[in-house]
Formats: C-alpha cells, structure tokens, sequence
C-alpha cells in the first residue's frame, strides 16, 4: 500500500492548521511498515476460526461460520484517529492507545453461534481477552447489535515474536445486513441523517433483531428434530 501524501497534507490541514511535515511523512511510512505486524495478526486469528469451525463442522455437521472478513488501517486512518483522540502521534503511541488497528468480522447464521465462536475462540491458550462489548444484549442507541472483542495474539517472525491486539466483531448475517446498510447512508450524507431516518433506521434493527430471534427458535426446534 503506497501512502497517500495528499490525504496526509489535507488531514493536517484540518485537525492540525498546518502544513504537512517531512517528518509526519516520515511517521506515515514507519506505521505503513507495522502494517505487516497487523495483517499478521489477522492471519494468526482467522487462522484459528477456520480450523475451530472446521472441527465444529466434523462434530456438528454444520459451520457455525458464514464468513471471515479482515482489515488492517491505513496510515492516513490511523494518524487521523491518533489526533482525533488526542493522543500522541507516534508509532508507540498507535500499538499502545489504538485497540482496532486490525480487525476482523465474523458473520454468523444464528445468535447462538457468535457465543459459541467467542467461548471456542477464547479458550484458546495462546490469546488473551483484553475487552468484551456486547452491544447485542445491550444496543447501541441507534440500534447497533455486535458483540466486540479485543484479542491480543502472538506473531511469530524470524527475529523475534510480537504480541499484536486484534479487535474482533461477531454478529449475524442479519446484523451485518442492518450495520451495512447504516453505515453507507450515514457515509452519503456525512453523517447528517434526519431524527425520522434515524428512527426509522433504529425500528429497522428492532424488526431484524426480532426476526434473528425468530429463527434461532426455528432452528433449536429443527436441531431436536434431527436427533
């Protein structure tokens, strides 16, 4: 990934009142390089979902995984976060404050499955639990269910091994659906949405949340039928 001088120079224009620095360049290129420690640790975790919902598979004869997403920030996303928090800008500063640098989704079929993933993923000797947020058992305020994580994984390099902090969200097809969908309208608009589109957008998740529960039911009362 190439860093992008513009979006750094207009970044500072607008948190900083200033001109661009050789040495915010300088910053941007060094948190570029501590991308590969961060896509590691994705690799490190995605890793271990898919052999932990191949196993379930094998046993169950069903995956309780839909799908595994993955990200990593840019240098112009995180340098705007560092200031936005007000913390220093720094690369030590990004490894030590930023919790979501990395991240990964994973999507789920049914409510059920987010727990199951995040107990089998947990026990896990090798990773520690830093934070749980369960925003499916208590919502976000415009309706926003997924449960969050933040996993610290080792990586393991040639000369020496790192540990690396992964923020992990686990939710349904559903939620994913809703949260999508949400976040392209918030973008279309700069985040100015009217208090109706707002209502109606929190009713929407009430509606999908309903339905999630609906067909966890469906699904405990197949799942007695077939044994």
């Amino acid at each position: 990934m190439q860093i992008d001088k513009q979006k750094i120079e207009n970044f500072f224009n607008e948190y900083q009142g200033q001109e661009i620095a050789a040495d915010i360049i300088e910053l941007a290129q060094s948190l570029q390089e501590i991308q590969n420690i961060y896509l590691s640790a994705t690799k490190e975790i995605s890793t271990k979902l898919e052999i932990l919902d191949d196993e379930f598979q094998a046993r169950h004869k069903r995956n309780p995984i839909h799908q595994i997403q993955r990200r990593v920030k840019s240098p112009e996303s995180i340098l705007e976060k560092l200031s936005r928090k007000g913390y220093d800008l720094s690369t030590e500063s990004a490894m030590e404050n930023l919790n979501d640098i990395a991240g990964i989704r994973v999507i789920c079929s049914y409510i059920d499955d987010i727990y199951t993933v995040k107990k089998l993923l947990s026990k896990q000797n090798d990773i520690e639990v830093i934070k749980e947020v369960d925003y499916i058992k208590a919502p976000k305020p415009n309706g926003y269910r997924s449960l969050h994580l933040v996993l610290r994984v080792p990586v393991f390099f040639s000369d020496r091994m790192e540990k690396v902090k992964v923020e992990v969200q686990i939710r349904t097809i559903a939620m994913d659906f809703w949260a999508s969908l949400e976040h392209q309208l918030h973008y279309k608009v700069d985040g100015n949405i009217s208090d109706d589109i707002s209502q109606e957008l929190k009713e929407c998740a009430e509606i999908i949340s309903s339905t999630d529960l609906r067909m966890q039911g469906i699904h405990n009362e197949v799942e007695k039928l077939t044994k």
